[in-house]
């Protein structure tokens, strides 16, 4: 989803639901934040990534949408 279409799907998502939102940078450049949804208001979502929570302000978003569970590690090889 893209646009305003993005920012109506951050505010319907539940919970625990994994998603991905690219947003802008102050600089123009744009930014993912792939990880779980905590909660989002009128202005901005949290979003718990590997590297920590993130607060995506809303009018920055440029396309969000939900994603699969991330794969199961592998096993390691013996040799």
């Amino acid at each position: 989803m893209i646009g305003g279409e993005a920012v109506e799907f951050l505010r319907t998502v539940k919970e625990g639901d994994r998603i991905v939102v690219r947003y802008r940078l102050p600089d123009g450049s744009a930014t993912d934040a792939l990880g779980w949804f905590l909660r989002s208001d009128e202005s901005a979502v949290a979003i718990a990534t590997r590297r920590g929570m993130e607060i995506v302000d809303l009018s920055t978003v440029i396309a969000a949408k939900q994603v699969p569970p991330p794969p199961e590690p592998r096993s390691r090889r013996t040799a």
